[in-house]
């Protein structure tokens, strides 16, 4: 299966970010992709935490959510919509979610992000338990014959959400569409993706924003595709762009076969 990890540069405006990701989206299958991953917060990387909650959408309705089924339809895409705010009961926070849609433009999958990022270092600082309701179980699907596992940025900081995802059946593909802050991304972006790679034996399909955006945030980019061995296949620094691969089966069993330590685990 071909993939692309769609890299942007999200702006204040959804109607300018759902814009610029249909064109990526239309390269990507321009490109042969039959799976596309949007960053996290592809529709809107607001200018204050409540832009998020005045944007959000009730699960089945909204434009944020039709143009993701148009648009998984009309390129005939399995599409991974990185992440978008949808309503919860708290008016004053949302779910940061990720709905996945089949080339009918089915929905298919949901997942919401479980592990909220928090980090403060002098000016810099980041709480998204202000804004955000946090998820409660992993989530899967089934692809065209791929078991494909979800996550959200910060969730890639903890395995043990990885391993549970594989678990009774191991995950082919991982997710990860990310708005990674360039201070945390500089050093431990590709060193995780790769370790999620390496200990599971499987791709990580990764979808960043990279940029300097219009809220002043600076986010580190560098949206990669790592294959089972840790090799990143394919990988782009900064600015918006389509990154693609091929995900080969085949070589999830060799190196499974190879090196079975998905067998060797006591937990």
């Amino acid at each position: 299966m071909h993939v692309a990890a769609i890299q942007m540069v999200s702006t204040t405006k959804v109607d300018t970010n759902l814009a610029r990701a249909d064109a990526l989206l239309a390269e990507a299958a321009r490109q042969g992709a039959r799976l596309a991953v949007l960053p996290e917060y592809f529709c809107l990387m607001g200018a204050s935490e409540t832009d998020k909650v005045a944007a959000r959408e009730p699960l089945g309705a909204g434009p944020i959510q039709a143009f993701l089924a148009d648009c998984a339809q009309r390129y005939g895409l399995w599409l991974a919509g990185g992440s978008m705010p949808l309503a919860c009961p708290d008016p004053q926070r949302v779910l940061n979610a990720t709905l996945v849609y089949d080339p009918q433009g089915r929905r298919v999958a949901r997942y919401d992000k479980m592990h909220l990022f928090a980090f403060q270092r002098g000016q810099e600082r980041y709480a998204e338990a202000d804004s955000i309701t946090p998820g409660d179980a992993p989530v899967a699907f089934d692809c065209e014959g791929l078991r494909v596992g979800l996550s959200i940025c910060y969730d890639l900081r903890f395995p043990e959400l990885y391993r549970k995802l594989s678990t009774p059946d191991p995950c082919d593909v991982f997710l990860v569409p990310a708005a990674f802050t360039y201070t945390t991304g500089e050093k431990h972006w590709e060193v995780l993706l790769r370790a999620r790679a390496i200990e599971n034996l499987a791709y990580v399909v990764a979808s960043a924003q990279g940029g300097r955006h219009e809220n002043g945030r600076r986010t580190w980019g560098h949206s990669m595709i790592v294959d089972p061995w840790g090799e990143v296949l394919a990988m782009q620094a900064e600015g918006e762009g389509v990154v693609t691969a091929h995900l080969d089966p085949e070589r999830i069993n060799t190196h499974r076969t190879s090196l079975p330590a998905l067998m060797h685990r006591l937990v």
